[in-house]
């Protein structure tokens, strides 16, 4: 079969396929694009004729891409957006903007950023949007390609450290990223918990029934790394995928879990908590904001990362 080339396909028919991509829906995608649905049906078979894939198949009420489906549209999103911005350059004006932004972070940063950002936005970008989902992953970057998420912000070690090796290698990279701010893990308790006098030695925190954080709902983490590494372990009797929802349960009860020492002054119930010194060496916090580089060059995706990046420096400059 004759490879399919860009002399031979409408291009408009990749616009539709963008869309249909991102709603999984054809009456959705026809209404966004203000054209009928069958009209948005037949787009998608020409496409198919020309790709020779199905590149959408019904299953219920949605449609699931292909594996060819999903190969391709991170590359036609890319230039359809590269295409706009060099047709039709568009400078943002926040007190006009009718945008909606989809960010993902956990909810101790969400604690921390979304105030002042919502109060930000409410005083100069009445007419924006925000959606924020939640950080279920440490490696947020398939959400930023297949365009489910503007904006990661959280603290993604092993990606920092891809790009990183990436970079250095010369091979190109398709993601950026600020540091926004660092931090530090402790070891939070009840006030009245047995362990809240006296040392926290290894023993007794070993010895101590946990609760884990985790985003995966797996029942082993960082501390329990640096455990094994010493020939110790400690007993997780209970994980959650919440900071905020760790905090309410230890204040209640006598287990012990690890929270970003930030996090705890602004739960709204510090004062019912103890913070003590991890025995075992956590690894620093390190909180970046991650984004696909097709948004690098959008106005309002740029001001949206400079009222983030400034917001961050004022909350974690605060004693």
């Amino acid at each position: 079969m004759t490879p399919t080339t860009l002399r031979a396909l409408d291009l408009n028919l990749l616009k539709v396929f963008d869309v249909v991509m991102a709603e999984r829906s054809l009456t959705r995608a026809a209404h966004l694009l203000s054209i009928t649905q069958p009209a948005v049906s037949n787009s998608l078979r020409r496409l198919r004729e020309a790709l020779a894939d199905e590149l959408l198949v019904r299953k219920g009420r949605t449609l699931e891409p292909t594996p060819r489906a999903q190969e391709l549209w991170p590359a036609v999103r890319d230039m359809l957006q590269r295409l706009q911005n060099a047709l039709a350059p568009q400078v943002f004006d926040p007190a006009t903007a009718s945008t909606t932004f989809v960010l993902t972070m956990a909810d101790a940063t969400a604690a921390e950023l979304m105030p002042p950002l919502v109060e930000l936005i409410t005083a100069h970008a009445p007419g924006l949007s925000l959606r924020v989902v939640p950080l279920t992953t440490r490696d947020p970057r398939r959400l930023l390609d297949e365009g489910h998420a503007d904006l990661a912000i959280g603290n993604f070690p092993a990606v920092m450290s891809d790009l990183t090796a990436r970079a250095q290698a010369g091979e190109s990279v398709s993601y950026l990223h600020h540091r926004l701010f660092q931090g530090e893990y402790v070891c939070v308790m009840r006030r009245g918990h047995p362990l809240a006098k006296g040392p926290l030695t290894l023993k007794r925190y070993c010895e101590a029934r946990h609760m884990l954080v985790s985003f995966s709902g797996r029942a082993h983490g960082f501390i329990d790394e640096a455990l094994a590494a010493m020939g110790r372990s400690r007993r997780v009797v209970l994980t959650v995928n919440q900071f905020f929802t760790a905090g309410k349960i230890v204040a209640h009860s006598d287990l012990l879990t690890v929270l970003p020492r930030h996090f705890v002054n602004v739960t709204g119930f510090a004062d019912q908590l103890v913070l003590r010194e991890l025995p075992v060496a956590p690894p620093t916090i390190q909180v970046d904001a991650l984004w696909h580089q097709r948004q690098n060059s959008s106005s309002a995706h740029t001001w949206l990362r400079m009222q983030v990046v400034s917001l961050a420096a004022q909350a974690f400059a605060r004693p």
